[in-house]
């Protein structure tokens, strides 16, 4: 199979220079300063003491296609909200899963809850660009970089006060992941080259993880409350990212009350 993640990235850096060109870093600035609807995406999932939901908004996937035909971004974080998801990942790369930044600044002018940029962050300049559009949260794939621009990205988005996810999704990145000792860990059970997915892989890589002193995340694959309750009874972990299961459930408001109570 071809490297799906690869081409993406390859994508990217087409798409970046194209922004870059047409949005200079002062104007950028000058949008950030003008905004007052930041949150504290990390302390929002901390401070939750029961299970907390980072439920997913996206039209499309590589893996999936088409998920949404009749796609309202904003009505989906609408439903979310009102079922008492903690947090919002908003899909935000446009040529792979037909995302938009401008999405993340829909919500955040009409909800208040905390958003994730959920994008293939390659460069610096992506951190402040995504925050000019609401978000308060970043993600760090370390299988897309090396580890010289992860290290930037990272000290980029504190220096912004944006929260930051570090997604690993086998052990050797994990280890790699302990030294950004204030990013939550997100363990992804899909495995970005192949896009095959285990959620056996949250209890693995858990195991090279448990010292972090931040939230864990599993992310990916996760079908419905018996799966979150699976990974919450081995490893303890209670924060996790829920994508197409909500987007595709006839009744996404009950399925987030069900994971809702898998620690009770």
């Amino acid at each position: 199979m071809t490297n799906i993640l690869k081409k993406i990235i390859e994508d990217k850096k087409d798409t970046l220079s194209l922004i870059k060109r047409d949005n200079s870093l002062s104007s950028i600035e000058e949008k950030i300063k003008n905004l007052n609807f930041f949150l504290d995406f990390k302390d929002t999932i901390k401070n939750n003491k029961g299970i907390s939901l980072i439920s997913e908004i996206k039209k499309a996937s590589p893996s999936a296609g088409i998920i949404v035909k009749d796609y309202n971004h904003l009505n989906i974080a609408k439903i979310y909200v009102e079922s008492g998801a903690t947090c919002l990942s908003v899909l935000t790369e446009e040529k792979h899963f037909q995302g938009k930044l401008e999405h993340i600044q829909d919500i955040k002018n009409e909800l208040k809850i905390p958003v994730l940029a959920k994008d293939f962050f390659i460069d610096p300049y992506q951190v402040s660009f995504s925050k000019s559009f609401g978000c308060d949260c970043i993600l760090i794939i370390i299988a897309a970089l090396n580890g010289k621009q992860a290290d930037e990205i990272y000290s980029e988005a504190l220096r912004h006060n944006l929260s930051v996810i570090v997604e690993v999704h086998d052990h050797k990145e994990a280890e790699t992941a302990l030294k950004y000792d204030r990013a939550l860990i997100g363990i992804n059970n899909r495995n970005l080259k192949t896009l095959e997915v285990s959620i056996n892989n949250t209890i693995s890589i858990f195991e090279t993880l448990k010292s972090h002193k931040e939230p864990l995340i599993s992310e990916s694959g996760i079908k419905n409350e018996n799966d979150a309750k699976y990974i919450f009874e081995k490893t303890g972990i209670k924060n996790f990212l829920i994508g197409e299961s909500l987007l595709n459930s006839n009744n996404p408001k009950d399925l987030i009350n069900r994971f809702n109570q898998i620690d009770q």
